[in-house]
């Protein structure tokens, strides 16, 4: 395996890392019952799609924007596999991106939406964890 093999590996299990992370804590907040902050939940939730989509670019040598767009991502994606198409529904999380960072554009996101911003990250990290395994990559559980 050559450097440059090496490098784009590495910075696919950064992203990884950083995605199951954001999941992971969606999680956990989600358990915090009443006091649970749903629209950080599904901003969680969405940067997990997002890093999960980017490190499947980043394994393919892809540049891609600096975007917090799943519909940019996922065209992207589906320019490499057809499973992209699938994760339509993922677009939803897109929006969230945005109303847990900027004062004034944070809209009010119930707990149903928080659960299901997780079941759509996590259906991405399903897709994209089989992809990349089936291009050989050994993934930690």
């Amino acid at each position: 395996m050559s450097e440059i093999e090496k490098e784009i590996l590495k910075k696919v299990m950064q992203w990884l890392s950083l995605a199951d992370e954001d999941l992971n804590l969606a999680s956990h907040a989600l358990g915090l019952g009443v006091q649970s902050p749903h629209r950080l939940i599904a901003y969680h939730a969405q940067q997990c799609a997002e890093k999960y989509l980017k490190a499947f670019l980043v394994y393919h040598n892809v540049d891609f924007p600096y975007t917090h767009s799943i519909r940019i991502l996922l065209k992207l994606c589906s320019n490499l596999a057809a499973w992209a198409q699938t994760l339509k529904d993922a677009e939803q999380l897109s929006p969230y991106a945005i109303t847990a960072r900027y004062p004034g554009e944070d809209q009010e996101v119930t707990e149903a939406e928080a659960k299901q911003a997780i079941e759509l990250a996590r259906k991405v990290r399903t897709q994209v964890r089989n992809a990349l395994e089936q291009l050989g990559l050994k993934l930690p559980e």
